[in-house]
């Protein structure tokens, strides 16, 4: 009697147990199908609202680009009366131009005959491979209101205001120029045993700079032509205090754009601390 008692209560738990293990597994099943069901949704739902993101950024740059074109367009009419008088012949522009599109000479030639028509007097072109000043010449024969800069300091009252001043700059220049003054700097504190060698500060490296001839005017304004948002190893030296605006690319430069960021300039207030 107690041995069919125990069986009866074995068999019981057994059937609990495979019951247990049978809605164990109905629960993982549900599991499994609500997960599949999820990324199927999420399969579906992800790409539109990709797609809804990408439509509204590219909507909303193309609008920004419509904008900035009809502004240029108004600019270079004349119709916006804020940009017809700029006074900028104390202005030293840098003009800094991306490697990949530096060999479209007629662009750069159509550019600095926008900033002779403007008022700029002092212009710095600048690309890192030096294909600008190899042109140089070819430059300036087409640019007849150009002329070479020699030294010509900024903010000289007897600068000849007939023409464009050209000073052409690339990164073998600031290269050469470090070399020449770390070598000055050695030879006249550490070669020179008759004076107690200084902890070098900027105005010592200026000196030196300017001592090799690579102390060049600080550009007040520096406009970079290219798909990069930097200065392209322009020398950091004379950019310390310059304002540095992004241009876009060469090929897509506007006349407009170009007043813009001139006029922009001249209405900024500059704080060189004491």
């Amino acid at each position: 009697m107690m041995l069919c008692t125990n069986m009866v209560r074995l068999l019981g738990f057994v059937e609990l147990r495979n019951f247990e293990s049978i809605r164990v597994m109905d629960v993982g099943d549900e599991v499994q199908k609500v997960f599949c069901w999820t990324g199927q949704i999420g399969n579906l739902v992800l790409p539109i609202l990709w797609h809804i993101l990408h439509f509204v950024i590219s909507t909303w740059y193309c609008a920004q680009y419509i904008a900035h074109v009809i502004e240029s367009y108004f600019i270079s009419s004349g119709l916006m009366k804020r940009y017809k008088s700029l006074n900028l012949d104390r202005l030293y522009l840098a003009v800094v131009v991306d490697s990949e599109e530096v060999h479209q000479t007629s662009k750069v030639i159509e550019l600095l005959h926008w900033l002779s028509a403007i008022g700029v007097k002092n212009v710095c072109l600048y690309d890192a491979e030096g294909v600008l000043k190899k042109s140089k010449e070819a430059i300036l024969e087409r640019l007849d209101v150009a002329k070479l800069s020699e030294g010509t300091i900024k903010n000289d009252p007897l600068l000849d205001q007939k023409h464009i001043n050209l000073e052409f700059a690339s990164y073998s220049d600031g290269k050469e120029a470090v070399a020449k003054s770390a070598n000055l700097l050695f030879v006249k504190y550490y070669l020179g045993r008759d004076q107690k060698v200084p902890i070098f500060i900027e105005s010592h490296i200026t000196e030196a700079l300017k001592t090799v001839g690579s102390g060049g005017p600080d550009p007040d304004l520096l406009l970079v032509y290219g798909p990069a948002r930097c200065h392209l190893g322009f020398p950091a030296w004379r950019i310390r205090y310059t304002e540095i605006v992004h241009m876009g690319p060469l090929k897509s430069m506007k006349y407009g754009s170009l007043v813009k960021a001139m006029q922009k300039f001249t209405i900024v207030r500059q704080n060189y601390g004491k």
